[in-house]
């Protein structure tokens, strides 16, 4: 009894562990470019009694064995990069990615993170800045005088000015990628951080090399689908109350040979 209850305790460690992602992926429903995440279980190690295969006598062998779970466990937790539903804003420096890549923005200490939110603002020295007035790399500057500002679908920016016919080209906008997008440490503020399992990041220009494309005048909403994961909040709460079910089960069973013994 005392190994059932065990493994009741671990699907209920478990169990909670989802519904914690579950939780956060319905908070962020409304937050731009938030990726969902999706939980990954494994079995944990069994207790073989009898091995499968194993000799009863010189002529025959067991047909099944004797193998005793011991419960499950959460192994990790995964980004799911799909892209999420364009909104159309037809705000100036509103951007959303359409297919692979991310921006990059540099932090205080200099480090450059990544980040699938293009609401960028314009700060007081003109620079493009996300909404922690963190600035976009390569740093854009928008002059005073500028009038309106065009970010072709590549990332060239270009803006008119007062007084002018022609466009005056700002900068470039440039995408980054990475091998395994899944492996990306997130930091919250919708940054995420390289790391090992992420790959180094490829730089290019948007369009190219399997890069998605800028739009202007858009930003790119949350991945996650709320029925779905109502759904899977359901089964997560099903689940969670029949491990608990065999933890009370499992009690009742050793009061009774308390009882009768």
């Amino acid at each position: 009894m005392q190994s059932a209850l065990w493994v009741s305790k671990t699907g209920l460690t478990a169990q909670d562990t989802k519904m914690t992602t579950i939780a956060n992926n319905l908070a962020n429903v409304n937050t731009t470019g938030f990726k969902r995440d999706r939980v990954a279980f494994n079995d944990l190690f069994y207790q073989v009694q009898r091995q499968p295969g194993g000799q009863v006598d010189e002529q025959n062998e067991l047909p099944s064995g004797l193998q005793l779970g011991t419960g499950t466990r959460v192994v990790g937790t995964q980004k799911v990069f799909t892209s999420g539903d364009v909104l159309t804003t037809n705000q100036q420096l509103d951007l959303a990615i359409e297919g692979q890549g991310f921006f990059q923005i540099e932090e205080a200490n200099g480090e450059i993170s990544f980040s699938r939110d293009g609401q960028f603002y314009r700060d007081s020295e003109g620079l493009m800045v996300t909404s922690q007035g963190l600035p976009l790399v390569p740093n854009i500057e928008i002059p005073e005088d500028a009038l309106t500002v065009t970010i072709a679908s590549d990332g060239l920016v270009s803006a008119q000015m007062a007084g002018q016919a022609d466009a005056q080209e700002l900068g470039q906008i440039t995408l980054v990628n990475f091998t395994n997008p899944a492996g990306l440490e997130a930091r919250g503020n919708n940054l995420y951080r390289e790391t090992g399992a992420s790959g180094a990041a490829v730089e290019g220009i948007a369009g190219d090399q399997a890069l998605g494309q800028i739009r202007q005048g858009a930003l790119e909403g949350a991945n996650v689908n709320v029925v779905e994961e109502m759904v899977e909040m359901i089964s997560t709460q099903r689940a969670y109350e029949m491990n608990a079910k065999v933890v009370s089960a499992s009690d009742d069973m050793l009061k009774f040979l308390n009882q009768a013994l």
